[in-house]
C-alpha cells in the first residue's frame, strides 16, 4: 500500500507540516511517496498540480486506489479509517471527542493568527504586542488547550494523552507561536516546547533549512532572534577529512560529503543528507547511532 503525498515549502507551508506528521509521526513513512512542490506564488501552484483536481491545493494525499484528499482533516480521517490499528485518535470516548472538537476548531478558526503571522521555521522574531483580534485568539488557544488537558487527565506533554491527530493539527500553530514569541502562557508554553522538541518536527525543520529557499511573501520585517527550540549540536560541513563511517547512515551508499562534529568526521552520500544532519544532528537516529 503506497500513498502519494504532495507538500509545500517545508519552512512556510503550515498545513504541509500537519500532513507530514500524520504519516511520519504515526509510522507510515515507509508507505508514502512524498513530493515537495516549491511554487514562488499561489498562482504558480495550480499549474504544478494540474492532475490533482478538483482543489489543486497543498497538502494533497492520493490513496492507493486514487482518491484525491486535498484537505488536512480529510487526510486525517481517511488515515484513521484505513489504519484502525494505529491510534490516530484516542480510544477513550471523552478524549477522542475532545481531540476531534479541538482539531476542527483549529481547522476552521484562528484567522487572525493564520492571516497575519505566517508560519516561518527559518527564524524567530522579537516579541511584538499583538493586535486585539490576535490577543483574543491567543487567549482562546490557552483556554482550549488547558481544557483538553484537564478533562482528559493528560499528564504527558500532549493535549489528550498520547500524541494524536489533534497534536499534528496544532503543530504548525505551535511553531507559529514560537516564531513570534507568543508562547508565554503556562499551558501554551509547555505545549509549544513539546512540539519544538519533537524529533519528527525537528527533522522536518532540518530538511527545510537544508534545501528550501526563503520566500519573501512569508517573511516579516521584524528584528530576528535565535530559534526558540532546542539548541542543536554544533556540526559544520567540511571539504576534507577521514570519515569514521564507511557508508551514508541513511542510504548505505558511498560517501561524497562530510561534516565535522566535536572534531570527528562523518560522511554522507549527498549534500542533502549532510546538510539536514548539520542543521540538527540529534534529530536523526541513524546519525546518532554513529556517535
Amino acid at each position: 500500500m503506497t500513498y502519494k503525498l504532495y507538500l509545500g515549502n517545508r519552512l512556510y507551508f503550515s498545513w504541509s507540516i500537519a500532513a507530514y506528521l500524520m504519516f511520519n509521526r504515526f509510522g507510515l513513512e515507509d508507505q508514502v511517496k512524498t513530493t515537495i512542490l516549491r511554487p514562488q506564488s499561489e498562482t504558480a501552484l495550480r499549474p504544478m498540480m494540474t492532475g490533482l483536481a478538483p482543489a489543486r491545493t497543498l497538502p494533497t494525499a492520493i490513496t492507493p486506489e486514487g482518491a484525491i484528499l486535498n484537505d488536512s482533516m480529510a487526510i486525517a480521517e481517511e488515515l484513521a479509517s484505513r489504519h484502525p490499528d494505529i491510534a490516530f485518535w484516542p480510544t477513550d470516548p471523552l478524549a477522542r471527542g475532545t481531540a476531534r472538537a479541538l482539531a476542527n476548531e483549529m481547522h476552521s478558526s484562528f484567522g487572525g493568527l493564520r492571516g497575519n503571522w505566517p508560519v516561518n521555521l527559518r527564524t524567530a522574531y522579537t516579541t511584538v504586542t499583538p493586535p486585539d483580534n490576535i490577543a483574543a485568539e491567543l487567549d482562546r488557544m490557552e483556554e482550549i488547550w488547558t481544557h483538553a488537558r484537564k478533562v482528559t487527565g493528560a499528564t504527558g506533554p500532549w493535549l489528550c494523552g498520547e500524541y494524536c491527530i489533534v497534536d499534528a493539527i496544532f503543530a504548525p500553530m505551535a511553531t507559529r507561536l514560537a516564531t513570534y514569541g507568543f508562547d508565554t502562557r503556562p499551558t501554551t508554553k509547555a505545549y509549544v516546547a513539546a512540539h519544538l522538541a519533537d524529533p519528527s518536527l525537528r527533522r522536518w525543520r532540518a530538511m527545510g533549512l537544508a534545501n528550501e529557499h526563503p520566500l519573501a511573501a512569508f517573511e516579516i520585517d521584524l528584528p530576528q532572534v535565535a530559534w526558540r527550540g532546542p539548541t542543536p549540536m554544533t556540526a559544520i560541513a567540511v571539504e576534507h577529512g577521514t570519515p569514521e563511517n564507511d557508508a551514508c547512515p541513511y542510504s548505505g551508499l558511498p560517501i561524497t560529503h562530510l561534516l565535522s562534529l566535536d572534531g570527528r568526521i562523518f560522511g554522507f552520500c549527498n549534500v542533502f543528507c549532510r546538510d539536514k544532519t548539520v542543521n540538527d544532528p540529534a534529530a536523526w537516529p541513524q546519525f546518532m547511532a554513529l556517535l
